[in-house]
């Protein structure tokens, strides 16, 4: 049952200051270090380094759960034995502070598939060190559309602690029995009652904002993408993509990877994973030259299908939380708002089921 306590800003500093003091790693949306460049999601030092409010940080938290690259094992050629060592699974402590909601979700979906037909110790092991307090957002900018995807700009999903901005600090809601440690181990911090009715007001803003780029129907999307494999939409919506896998690496459930081995000298070398997109026409390249998505139309829809049809049959989870990102870096211009609302009022068609990895 969510627990409700108030915090003001400057405890929340000292917070903050207790957390680096205490040795946790602290994560949170901050600028580049002395820069003017984007948010991103970043190790800090403090409070004052992390924007509290605004739109999604530029990259998502995926990064600190499934690096970019990571190394599963090393191995050592010793005469006729190989000598494997398993990359550690056990990780020290952080806190991400300031997680936009969209972001602590998508870690809430990919837990589906990295405890699916196999068991991640890498990436539940970060799971299990980590500790997210997420703050309510806004609303987002114009390519925000968490709440097409059943989510809003003030959900609990994936969160430990949620913080909704309300005057004199942030209303707290703790979620989780990890909350529940955090906000025991700092109860100096918190006080007791929220303030439930400025935390609503706040939210209710948030979510008419949010609301108001895209309302669809994800039940007629999926019914779509499941009846019209064949249809010629595809080709019309592909023509401005360049394949570049841009959406996929700052998109925050997007988990594609691919394993590689590493020599690193004539007896040793690492085995890593890195990530990958199914948005590049080598994704699916065979060895004999055959390529069943040859064209850039057939990737674009294993994207839609991928994230709105295969995995919400498979883990009742759409593959997307509405961040907007994928817009907003494309250099195409793909719009997924657009797409999803011209899908939306497509009518479902007989045809072929498309089929795809989850």
């Amino acid at each position: 049952m969510t627990r409700e306590m108030h915090i003001s800003e400057p405890d929340l500093r000292v917070l903050a200051e207790d957390l680096v003091r205490g040795g946790t790693r602290l994560i949170g949306p901050a600028r580049p270090p002395g820069k003017d460049g984007a948010v991103v999601y970043r190790e800090v030092k403090g409070l004052d380094e992390i924007v509290l409010v605004g739109d999604p940080p530029a990259r998502s938290l995926k990064e600190f759960f499934l690096p970019p690259t990571e190394v599963l094992f090393t191995y050592r050629q010793k005469q006729g034995d190989v000598e494997l060592a398993p990359a550690p699974h056990v990780f020290p402590p952080q806190v991400v502070l300031g997680a936009r909601p969209c972001d602590a979700a998508a870690v809430s979906v990919v837990d589906k598939v990295m405890d699916w037909d196999y068991h991640d110790e890498l990436w539940f092991g970060r799971r299990q060190a980590t500790t997210i307090v997420s703050v309510a957002c806004s609303g987002g900018d114009a390519s925000c559309f968490c709440t097409a995807v059943g989510l809003a700009p003030d959900v609990a999903k994936g969160s430990d602690v949620l913080l909704v901005p309300v005057e004199g600090g942030f209303h707290a809601e703790i979620l989780t029995e990890k909350g529940e440690v955090f906000v025991a181990a700092h109860a100096t911090r918190f006080a007791a009652g929220g303030r439930s009715e400025a935390a609503m007001a706040y939210r209710a803003a948030a979510r008419g904002k949010a609301e108001a780029n895209l309302r669809t129907d994800p039940a007629k999307i999926r019914a779509f993408l499941e009846s019209s494999f064949e249809h010629p939409i595809w080709e019309g919506i592909a023509l401005r993509c360049h394949g570049c896998g841009a959406c996929a690496f700052v998109c925050p459930t997007c988990h594609c990877f691919d394993i590689v081995d590493e020599a690193e000298s004539v007896a040793t070398g690492a085995r890593r994973r890195n990530w990958d997109t199914c948005q590049t026409a080598k994704f699916t390249l065979h060895g004999s030259g055959h390529n069943p998505r040859k064209g850039q139309d057939c990737r674009i829809r294993q994207r839609l299908m991928h994230k709105f049809a295969i995995y919400p049959g498979r883990f009742q989870e759409i593959l997307c939380t509405g961040c907007g990102r994928c817009v907003r870096i494309c250099p195409g211009g793909m719009d997924l708002l657009e797409m999803l609302d011209r899908i939306g009022r497509e009518p479902a068609a007989p045809g072929e089921a498309g089929r795809g990895a989850p």
